[in-house]
């Protein structure tokens, strides 16, 4: 017996994920599909730091000091750093409900709502939970069939409910939430850092040289400090004032979302209950929290894709003639064979068969004309002796031995038989 592993194309989780999402690295990246605004940020990026290193770090190493090229260095890795960490990584999605939950689900909303009449509109699907002595209603989302955790939110770009939601942010090219909030505020903190001091050593580069050269002159010899000086221009007023609003919501301990939606203030006048009322344990819980991780499981494998081993057995047929030794050590396996039908209400060759076989093999029995009278018991019936002698036919003797079947119906004579039947018998 050998054993045959059938081994079949392994299928991870993230494979068969719902929602408008695209993975690499098998499935350790998660991004929005929507990527082009990224490759621009990554060109910025990139693009800018990379003339500021050619035309301007060499100048200002030897003429100011070599630790500007170096600071510019470990800021640029940091600001890529965070940047590619807030694009990679899983915001903090929440995953769908099984067809068994939403079914369970249905059920729950269905008993606690009842009967709607036709024609009115059903009530809406909200439950309402109490954090820290204030009633949070929780909305029930109908594509990924539950309840929403609080402070979540469903990304109509990604298709998906993001934990803790922020905002979904096309230039990182995912969305922010609960899992990638931190990074995407240093990302934006660094990103203004690193703007405002490549455009005040770029004013730096070009003052020091207009005072030897002219500025005219140093213009038309460095004209990547120009486009610099262009592009950091445009880039700081956004990039620092959207630094300035995250830490404005930070330290209130709110999200984008809740901010544009109102959610605790304007009309409503509902205290906010995830705020600690002080601006640095605010600022701790968000930036300075532990680690969330991650409740999709990507990498995971598929329940019905695993590896499967599967026995299988060689058997090699000779063909022997049957001799008494083999017969009596090795009996021949008898086999059966099924007769059930394959189809209901559908006969087997075999049972069409049967009854051909069993009426040619019925022994062909002399029919006996019996006579009205009742017939005589077996017991009555004379023995094979007494039964050969005709001058005893006409008188049958009780038998105190049982005959079988077969005597009987050869040696039984019936009273007022003639004759001459009796002996033809």
């Amino acid at each position: 017996m050998s054993a045959v592993m059938i081994t079949r194309k392994i299928t991870r989780k993230w494979e068969k994920l719902p929602g408008k999402n695209t993975f690499c690295c098998d499935g350790r990246v998660m991004m929005a599909r929507q990527k082009g605004v990224f490759y621009l940020t990554l060109f910025l990026i990139v693009g800018t730091c990379s003339l500021f290193f050619a035309f301007e770090c060499p100048y200002l190493a030897v003429h100011l000091s070599p630790a500007i090229p170096v600071f510019a260095i470990v800021l640029f890795l940091f600001v890529m750093a965070m940047l590619l960490r807030t694009s990679f990584s899983d915001p903090g999605v929440l995953p769908r409900a099984l067809p068994e939950e939403a079914t369970f689900i249905e059920m729950e909303i269905e008993a606690a709502n009842g009967n709607v009449p036709a024609g009115q509109r059903p009530p809406p699907r909200i439950r309402n939970v109490q954090i820290n002595n204030q009633i949070v209603k929780l909305k029930y989302c109908y594509t990924c069939k539950i309840f929403r955790p609080p402070r979540a939110s469903h990304c109509s770009i990604c298709d998906n409910c993001v934990d803790r939601f922020d905002h979904h942010c096309p230039w990182v090219g995912n969305c922010v939430g609960k899992r990638n909030y931190r990074y995407f505020y240093l990302f934006t903190l660094s990103l203004s850092l690193l703007t405002i001091y490549i455009f005040a050593f770029d004013i730096v580069h070009v003052v020091l040289r207009s005072v030897d050269s002219g500025f005219v002159s140093t213009l038309k010899e460095t004209p990547g400090t120009v486009l610099e000086v262009v592009v950091c221009f445009f880039t700081l007023w956004s990039v620092v004032g959207l630094t300035g609003f995250h830490t404005y919501l930070i330290s209130l301990n709110q999200t984008t979302n809740e901010d544009i939606k109102g959610s605790w203030s304007g009309k409503n006048r509902v205290q906010n209950p995830y705020s600690h009322k002080n601006i640095i344990k605010n600022c701790c819980e968000v930036l300075c929290g532990p680690p969330y991780p991650s409740v999709l499981d990507r990498r995971g494998f598929a329940p019905e894709d695993l590896t499967t081993a599967v026995p299988s057995t060689t058997t090699t047929t000779t063909t022997t003639a049957p001799t008494a030794a083999n017969r009596s050590s090795n009996p021949v396996p008898q086999t059966t064979k099924t007769t059930a039908p394959l189809i209901p209400n559908e006969h087997t060759p075999d049972e069409e068969v049967k009854p051909v076989v069993a009426l040619t093999e019925r022994p062909q029995t002399p029919k006996e004309e019996t006579p009205p009278s009742k017939a005589p018991t077996p017991s009555k019936a004379t023995t094979p002796s007494k039964a050969t002698t005709p001058s005893k036919a006409t008188t049958p003797t009780k038998s105190t031995t049982p005959i079988s079947s077969t005597e009987a119906s050869t040696d039984v004579m019936l009273p007022g038989e003639p004759k001459e039947l009796s002996q033809k018998l």
